[in-house]
């Protein structure tokens, strides 16, 4: 029987909206966001782990800080929270930024990173073990009012999926490519509108009874 799940990803677990004007917070209702649709399908307790910003790879952020470093911020939400009976894990779009320069493979390495942290040993012992699923997030596009930030993002992000789901099949991880479920809005090129939350959550929840 699952009873807690954590979703550990960037903005698009926090439930950022597309963005209109920069510097401008706002966040989905809990009603909208795809954790909080995914958790109320399967019945589990639910820990949010959306931290707009965070990275995959163990970067420091120039424009946003050290925190964004996807390898710390799992180490500490596994050792904050627990025991959990599932983890997902979304992260990928904000490496694919201009500033730090990755190549595709160089991306999948980060998730690769944060898949030797949660199927290792100390965690899965501490948690008592527990299933991972990796969700490869929609490629994203250059337009709107963050555009310039993510100059190049839309190839590497492009090639993104066959690299995930590689890595899901070496680590024996669950995979979902959300892509082939949703699509990030127009408005911003990033994250997703509430219609889109919505489909991702059941997708995930469906995927997470397959595990």
């Amino acid at each position: 029987m699952i009873q807690t799940i954590l979703t550990f990803g960037d903005s698009n677990t926090h439930g950022t909206p597309p963005i209109v004007t920069r510097g401008v917070y706002a966040r989905h209702d809990a009603s909208v966001r795809w954790p909080q649709v995914m958790a109320a399908q399967v019945g589990c307790t639910l820990v949010e782990e959306g931290l707009p910003g965070r990275t995959a790879g163990p970067m420091a952020d120039p424009e946003m800080g050290a925190h964004m470093n996807g390898h710390i911020g799992l180490r500490i939400a596994l050792e904050s929270h627990g025991p959990i009976d599932v983890l997902t894990i979304m992260l990928g779009t904000n490496d694919c930024k201009a500033h730090f320069g990755l190549t595709p493979e160089g991306i999948a390495g980060g998730v690769a990173g944060l898949l030797a942290i949660a199927c290792g040993e100390p965690m899965q012992t501490r948690h008592g073990g527990f299933p991972v699923l990796l969700i490869c997030p929609p490629p994203v596009l250059e337009q709107g009012p963050i555009s310039q930030v993510f100059y190049g993002g839309a190839a590497r992000s492009q090639a993104l999926p066959p690299l995930f789901a590689a890595l899901a099949r070496t680590w024996g991880v669950g995979f979902l490519d959300a892509g082939q479920h949703i699509t990030v809005s127009q408005q911003d090129g990033v994250h997703y509108d509430a219609a889109a939350h919505r489909t991702l959550g059941r997708a995930v929840a469906s995927a997470i009874s397959s595990l």
